[in-house]
């Protein structure tokens, strides 16, 4: 399963950070980020994917973050 989400996040650094934190939560997931794009993609691809947790890690952290339809 994959799911894509628009952020705000706008540095290498700290995606780098997020992305840890993500896998935390989702270990053996695969978590990136395409900050070249313009809605600041953020993909998930895990056998279960929990939205609300995805954005409540990046909403704890200070940023935007909401399922990209």
């Amino acid at each position: 399963m994959v799911e894509v989400f628009k952020t705000n996040v706008t540095e290498v650094e700290l995606s780098e950070i997020l992305i840890r934190q993500l896998l935390h939560h989702f270990p053996g997931s695969r978590v990136n980020f395409d900050l070249e794009d313009c809605d600041k993609i953020l993909r998930v691809e895990a056998k279960a994917v929990v939205p609300e947790k995805i954005i409540e890690v990046l909403n704890a952290n200070g940023y935007s973050c909401e399922v990209l339809l």
